[in-house]
């Protein structure tokens, strides 16, 4: 398993941050989202889990980069 974190921005509230929590894990992944510090926190097993992270969180309408 590798962690990554990562810079989201487009959160309006804690709301936001359970949200992207809760679809990423419809997808398997396992993730930690924090409003006020505006990061993610995953566990990945492989690329293909990166590639379906980077997707739902932009499908939400948020920006996701790597820190």
């Amino acid at each position: 398993m590798t962690y990554k974190k990562y810079k989201i921005s487009g959160m309006d509230c804690d709301a936001c941050a359970k949200m992207i929590e809760l679809d990423l894990e419809d997808t398997g992944i396992k993730a930690s989202c924090n409003y006020a510090k505006q990061t993610l926190e995953v566990e990945l097993s492989d690329e293909v889990l990166e590639k379906k992270l980077l997707e739902t969180v932009e499908k939400g309408g948020y920006q996701i980069t790597s820190e």
